[in-house]
């Protein structure tokens, strides 16, 4: 089983417009926006779609680390990148698909090694909604409505440690990452390739600089729509990490709510802990923001001295020795 490099954070949105969903014709003005909201039974949710998020999360990286993205093109009715993940470390981590006729080389896809849930709010949240007016303008003023909401947001990530920097080119459905002219190239970038396989690796060096900075760049992400009046750091406040062996995603259930107000379950953690001990490969590692949960701090403290297996610290020093096992992974 490949191992995955997992995490669970919590945003702070005190006040935040993160993810719009458009137009609302019913409300009382022609141009009320609304937010992005799920429903559970008869609860209502705001959530940040994962495509908003990783659209952030890719800009983020070749903002903090000059990553190199992948130029788009434009067709009729399609959109796609360079499909070179050689050149383009975005096309690597975050996939691809190009439908292309024999000719340039078929169909080529790649899976996204780094996938991830919506953002979505811990706690029941009815938006709010807002009344203001344009009149910075010769003659009446142009009313509009939004909505925005006060809320803690819940988001899961797992990057496939193993997937990073290795392409296959078997002709086979989701096997199918690069064309024969693509594979052409390998050689341009030191790759070496897998015959039995079909499979072609980028070296091990640039394999773990890619995934190391995937998750490092997480204290610096931020974006979000409306950031001119509802200015949101989108950086986590809580995160739990490990190395995982396998593709389930242990942390999901140790955030929950329970009669409206937003829980953390070390109990549940502690569980999962327990019973997938042998596949975690590394410490439990928690990091937070001081300032965030603070009635927490006691607690976690407590929790990491009677578990060797867990380390506990501030947000950047956590993430930052949680890369480390990144790096060692593959460098050893």
């Amino acid at each position: 089983m490949n191992t995955n490099a997992i995490g669970l954070m919590l945003i702070d949105a005190p006040a935040s417009i993160l993810n719009n969903h458009g137009m609302d014709a019913g409300e009382l003005t022609d141009n009320c926006v609304i937010v992005k909201t799920i429903k559970r039974g008869n609860k209502q949710y705001p959530y940040m779609s994962p495509q908003a998020l990783r659209y952030i999360w890719r800009n983020t990286l070749s903002e903090k680390f000059d990553w190199k993205l992948s130029p788009i093109e434009r067709d009729k009715k399609t959109a796609f990148t360079a499909v070179n993940p050689f050149e383009y470390p975005d096309d690597d981590v975050f996939g691809y698909m190009r439908a292309q006729g024999k000719k340039e080389g078929g169909t080529v896809t790649r899976m996204s090694p780094l996938k991830c849930t919506p953002l979505i709010s811990v706690t029941e949240q009815k938006p709010t909604n807002d009344y203001g007016v344009m009149a910075r303008h010769e003659g009446n003023p142009v009313p509009y409505e939004y909505q925005f909401y006060s809320t803690i947001m819940k988001g899961a990530f797992s990057l496939d440690l193993d997937s990073v920097g290795v392409y296959y080119y078997k002709d086979k459905t989701g096997y199918k990452n690069l064309s024969d002219k693509s594979l052409k190239k390998a050689d341009d970038y030191n790759c070496k390739i897998d015959e039995e396989e079909k499979a072609c690796m980028m070296p091990i060096e640039e394999r773990a600089k890619r995934a190391k900075e995937t998750i490092a760049v997480l204290p610096y992400i931020y974006g979000g729509a409306k950031q001119t009046t509802h200015l949101t750091d989108l950086t986590p406040k809580f995160i739990l990490l490990c190395l995982f062996e396998g593709g389930n995603h242990i942390f999901m259930n140790v955030i929950k709510e329970v009669n409206r107000e937003m829980i953390l379950s070390l109990e549940a953690l502690e569980e999962v802990m327990t019973e997938y001990k042998e596949c975690i490969k590394t410490n439990i590692y928690i990091g937070k923001r001081k300032g965030f949960l603070d009635e927490m701090d006691e607690q976690l403290m407590t929790f990491a001295k009677d578990h060797t297996n867990v380390t506990y610290g501030s947000m950047n020093d956590t993430i930052q020795q949680f890369t480390t096992k990144i790096e060692n992974y593959y460098l050893g």
